[in-house]
């Protein structure tokens, strides 16, 4: 199980220690100590199928592989009941999906963003969704993302140098090492400290630039961890904010001698994070088999994109 997992049930009374309940999820023990846990049978799926149609890369009697769109949800949430990926995956299976996610997280391992496009995978059965939370848990899945952000990441940049966190490697590739944790105002997004929080390890590496100077680059970034809006945060702590993220993207000035105004408006006015899961690799949970997967750029990043290289004066 995974930690998130085994803190929500000792939250929840089902875990005892030597007899006892156990009340505090950080307590130390000790050799000879007996741990009780009691796992409640999955709740009955409550949330309603519905016919909406998946893009589906690959499908065997364990796991299922989406190429999500943006816009979708991954599962139902306050303010989003319904017209969820897991909407659409109990309509396609007729409810037959791992129940260890619980109610309204049937099957559901990982997730991206509702504005972030790309790969997911889904577990049908308990065993994989265990042996692939497993994988997640030790990072060892391979998660690689485009992403369309302000400016240019260079690891020429002295200002990026002095940026906390950020190092680089060889191929010119910034590596972001930080700490992520709730913002402590406003609890919908997250924030880089420095002590405390979950550690968080995002590289990036320059695809493309646009203008001269740049005022925008496509970038690959690989995911060590998979912390939530981890791209998305680390990107805009080292000053380059994705195109169209309207959290954390920030304002940005644009350069009308270096992008033509068609180009400008292009990112200006672009609906969402320019953020697109692209590869997603894994170990097969039951048949150990390796499993690689890509997913070419949506239509709307693929429109952004040549604005922005049509843009260029």
């Amino acid at each position: 199980m995974s930690r998130t997992r085994l803190a929500r049930l000792i939250a929840a009374g089902q875990v005892c220690l030597n007899g006892a309940v156990a009340q505090d999820p950080k307590a130390r023990v000790a050799e000879g100590d007996i741990v009780e846990i009691t796992v409640p049978v999955p709740a009955e799926v409550a949330t309603c199928p519905q016919d909406i149609a998946l893009a589906i890369l690959h499908e065997d009697a364990d796991l299922i592989v989406i190429d999500k769109p943006a816009g979708m949800v991954v599962h139902p949430a306050p303010g989003s009941p319904d017209g969820t990926l897991v909407n659409a995956l109990l309509h396609h299976f007729g409810g037959a999906l791992s129940g260890v996610g619980g109610e309204r997280r049937p099957g559901i391992v990982h997730r991206i963003d509702k504005d972030t496009s790309g790969l997911l995978v889904v577990a049908k059965s308990d065993r994989a969704h265990h042996g692939l939370a497993h994988q997640f848990e030790a990072h060892s899945v391979e998660r690689k993302y485009y992403a369309v952000v302000n400016g240019r990441p260079d690891t020429a940049d002295p200002r990026l140098k002095g940026v906390r966190g950020v190092s680089f490697e060889q191929g010119n590739i910034v590596k972001l090492t930080t700490q992520l944790a709730r913002h402590k105002t406003d609890r919908q997004r997250q924030a880089v400290i420095f002590q405390g929080g979950r550690h968080a390890v995002t590289r990036a590496r320059v695809v493309e630039s646009f203008g001269k100077p740049a005022q925008a680059a496509l970038v690959e970034c690989w995911l060590e961890t998979g912390r939530t809006h981890q791209i998305r945060v680390h990107l805009a702590h080292a000053g380059h904010g994705l195109v169209g993220d309207p959290v954390y993207g920030g304002r940005r000035k644009w350069n009308a001698k270096a992008m033509t105004e068609a180009g400008i408006l292009a990112a200006r006015d672009f609906e969402r994070q320019a953020l697109h899961a692209a590869v997603l690799g894994f170990e097969h949970p039951v048949s150990g088999e390796m499993m690689r997967f890509e997913a070419a750029m949506p239509p709307d990043l693929t429109a952004l994109l040549e604005a922005l290289r049509t843009g260029q004066p």
